[in-house]
């Protein structure tokens, strides 16, 4: 069982709301013996239009992307005009009060922390 799965509400990499407002950013994830990394690509968004929340076992990023409109009329567009959302579910060895994040040129980059429990550790052998 994976310790970080996108919700099962969220399968589609495009997928929706029902206002038509967001668009699943793609995510790498990785895992070291200490946590789980998880960057997400957000073009357009900074740290003022980030949202990060925990409740239970699920993660939602929200981000906002700062929208500046080109003077003229708008002849052809192929940038997504929406904001990012994406949802992942936590596997219980994953300590939620440690999370950390940091965005830097649109890549937000989560460090999802492993609890002490779920670490990797030396038995001590006696005698």
């Amino acid at each position: 069982m994976n310790a970080i799965a996108e919700n099962q509400n969220q399968t589609a990499r495009t997928r929706a709301q029902a206002d038509g407002r967001y668009v699943a950013p793609p995510a790498n994830i990785s895992a070291t013996d200490n946590a789980y990394l998880v960057e997400l690509e957000m073009p357009g968004v900074d740290k003022s239009g980030l949202e990060i929340t925990v409740e239970a076992n699920e993660l939602t990023i929200i981000g906002r992307r700062k929208t500046e409109t080109p003077q003229g009329e708008l002849c052809y567009c192929e940038s997504a005009l929406a904001d990012y959302r994406r949802s992942f579910e936590l596997g219980p060895d994953i300590d939620t009060s440690k999370i950390e994040a940091e965005m830097d040129q649109g890549v937000l980059k989560l460090r999802l922390p492993k609890s002490e429990k779920a670490k990797p550790r030396k038995v001590q052998i006696s005698g």
